[in-house]
């Protein structure tokens, strides 16, 4: 059983500021660790199911957030950006069994989370076909687009009810909730307990209950805080500038969805 794990920093149990996300910064060691503390909890849980191989991507800003010597042998961890528009989950394809998602975060333009976003913080919001779209949405389309299903969700409390409402039957742990620009969490450990223990449930399950529908067509709407970077950004072919800060882009081919993220955001 093959299985492939993103993972985030946002919806990491604990993390409340932007600056506990920046490796430049001193307080990002302490999430930096909890991030990879999360991710092994995945891993371990994936081979109490039988998981013979593992693929992890580091997903989060520069993509060289999680500390390898921690990560079980059997994981291969992809650090950096390709540059593929597949992004936060390079190399998904037909092969692997199930998708994991951990300390995924809730979307740009909710309250979910103070550090509530979606792909570039230089955006306001991001829709398609008239529902904001997070992060988990735009992997949950790509995953579909290969066939593979998400079986399991970690984060904030906002991205877990949302992955429920894609399919109910996607486990979820919640491990924080945003309160305003606070936030609140439960205990690190704890968080890796319930990680391990979900996902070891969610991939002992019958995971082609978590396949999720795709749209035949996609009207994407994306809002820029800045002006010029939308009028920049509707030069991209296909897109058109519908008001001064934002572009809208439609299409049947949702790879060509993830064609535009790459390059306007």
């Amino acid at each position: 059983m093959k299985i492939y794990i993103s993972a985030d920093i946002e919806g990491v149990t604990g993390t409340t500021h932007w600056d506990e996300t920046d490796r430049k910064n001193l307080d990002f060691k302490e999430f930096q660790e909890q991030m990879t503390a999360e991710v092994v909890a995945s891993c371990e849980g994936a081979l109490e199911a039988g998981a013979s191989e593992i693929w992890v991507k580091d997903a989060h800003d520069t993509a060289r957030n999680i500390i390898a010597s921690k990560l079980p042998r059997e994981v291969k961890l992809v650090r950096g950006w390709s540059g593929h528009p597949f992004f936060m989950v390079q190399d998904l394809d037909e092969t692997f069994h199930a998708v994991v998602l951990i300390g995924y975060h809730s979307p740009a333009g909710s309250d979910a989370n103070p550090l509530a976003h979606t792909g570039s913080r230089s955006l306001a919001q991001v829709k398609i076909n008239d529902r904001y779209a997070s992060e988990l949405l735009l992997k949950a389309y790509t995953a579909a687009l290969v066939r593979v299903p998400i079986v399991f969700v970690s984060g904030d409390d906002g991205i877990c009810k949302e992955a429920e409402l894609l399919n109910p039957n996607i486990l979820t742990v919640a491990v924080k909730q945003g309160v305003g620009n606070s936030t609140v969490n439960i205990h690190p450990h704890l968080a890796v307990e319930k990680i391990r223990e979900s996902v070891h449930m969610a991939l002992e399950a019958d995971v082609s209950g978590c396949r999720i529908q795709m749209p035949e067509f996609f009207s994407v709407e994306i809002t820029y805080k800045d002006h010029a970077d939308a009028y920049r950004a509707a030069f991209f072919p296909g897109a058109s500038l519908k008001a001064p800060h934002k572009i809208q882009f439609e299409t049947k081919d949702y790879f060509e969805v993830m064609r535009l993220l790459l390059f306007v955001t």
